[in-house]
């Protein structure tokens, strides 16, 4: 593994933006700070920028030197989980409650690096768009940014993302055509009984044992709907009910997320969902209404722009540090919304440590320079002269 010097000489830069950022996190739509400074360094290095794209994202455009050809975007997330940091670097997290626990800073920094890069040498034709996103983390920033007209004022070909993933070793790519993330849709289940005194349950129609055979039967589905070569889950994360110890409440709500990797089983367990609410409805006589927010679809990488990554990774790490057709993961991120209007690829970036979410997490800065050398390697694989 070899970083060409010139990304060498950003590390530290790279370090200390990231850990600015890190100090003061912002949550989706308010990343104001994170934006202001990646508009003031993008605009330092004489690159077009436009700001307030989806509310807070910023876009910058770098035209190569060398003639029209094709455009390429970059994207990167800006914001912060609302969690306590528990870990102590002396960079912590400023804003109590609000916390980098997914390595978005580290992203960022990456992209800015990226960005001073390419603003210094302009060896390519075509052009690059650097899309830094918002809310990601409630998966509405990269429609936000669509609705806004992203495409249409700044278009691009192909797009092209990373994310550190700590369950691969620190220094490895791990890329897989097809469906990398899961889809991701939350819901909302609210079961409407009839409140009675906890002495007195023939009076009630309680909604707290509709809701406990509900998650049983929620949990049915997967193993008795979906093909077991499929790929499903449905976890129930929040059961709601009652205000004391002995009322029988009259409602009860039971929030949770679906994930699955493919759009036609997404829509398989959701509609098997909204027939076992009817069905324990009718069974119990109450009434159940579901409700689904924030959803997007799987993550999917397109074949060409699939194997610039590996012809990158191939460059950038090794082959013995590339994993192809790594495992797909259950977790979702909403750029595949731009990947549903654009080809392109979303691959992984090996750093160790603690997984994304986890209190202890940390962004690992020894892994950002890889992290440009694999955008400016994609450069010069889609835009070389």
């Amino acid at each position: 593994m070899a970083i060409a010097p010139e990304i060498q000489s950003l590390a530290d830069d790279m370090r200390a933006w990231r850990q600015q950022i890190h100090s003061q996190p912002e949550i989706a739509f308010n990343e104001h700070q994170t934006a202001h400074l990646v508009a003031t360094l993008l605009r330092s290095w004489g690159i077009e920028t436009h700001t307030g794209i989806g509310q807070t994202g910023v876009v910058g455009v770098i035209q190569g030197a060398l003639g029209p050809g094709p455009s390429i975007a970059f994207r990167a997330d800006m914001d912060a989980l609302p969690i306590v940091e528990e870990g102590q670097p002396a960079y912590r997290s400023q804003h109590h409650g609000v916390f980098h626990g997914c390595g978005h800073d580290g992203h960022t920094s990456i992209l800015l690096g990226t960005a001073c890069l390419l603003a210094r040498q302009r060896q390519f034709r075509g052009q690059v768009v650097l899309i830094f996103q918002p809310a990601e983390e409630i998966i509405q920033g990269s429609l936000a940014m669509l609705e806004d007209g992203l495409l249409q004022r700044f278009p691009f070909d192909e797009v092209y993302s990373l994310h550190n993933h700590p369950t691969l070793a620190a220094g490895t790519i791990g890329v897989r055509v097809g469906a990398q993330l899961a889809s991701v849709d939350f819901f909302s289940i609210r079961i409407t009984g009839v409140g009675s005194h906890g002495g007195m349950p023939h009076l009630s129609v309680d909604p707290i044992v509709i809701g406990a055979a509900l998650v049983g039967a929620l949990q049915g589905i997967v193993s008795r709907t979906i093909d077991p070569l499929e790929n499903a889950v449905i976890s129930v994360c929040r059961f709601q009910a009652g205000e004391t110890n002995n009322v029988i409440p009259e409602f009860a709500v039971l929030d949770g997320t679906i994930r699955t990797l493919s759009t036609a089983v997404r829509q398989q367990v959701v509609e098997h969902i909204g027939q076992v609410c009817q069905g324990l409805a009718l069974a119990h006589g109450c009434q159940i209404d579901m409700s689904l927010a924030n959803s997007t679809p799987p993550v999917v990488n397109s074949p060409q722009p699939t194997r610039y990554v590996v012809q990158a990774a191939q460059q950038v790490v090794g082959p013995e540090n590339l994993i192809e057709n790594v495992a797909p993961i259950m977790a979702g991120d909403d750029v595949s919304v731009f990947l549903q209007a654009r080809p392109g690829c979303h691959f992984l970036l090996g750093q160790d440590g603690p997984m994304c979410h986890h209190p202890h997490y940390d962004f690992n800065d020894e892994v950002a320079g890889i992290g440009v050398a694999m955008f400016e390697q994609l450069v010069r694989l889609r835009l070389a002269a």
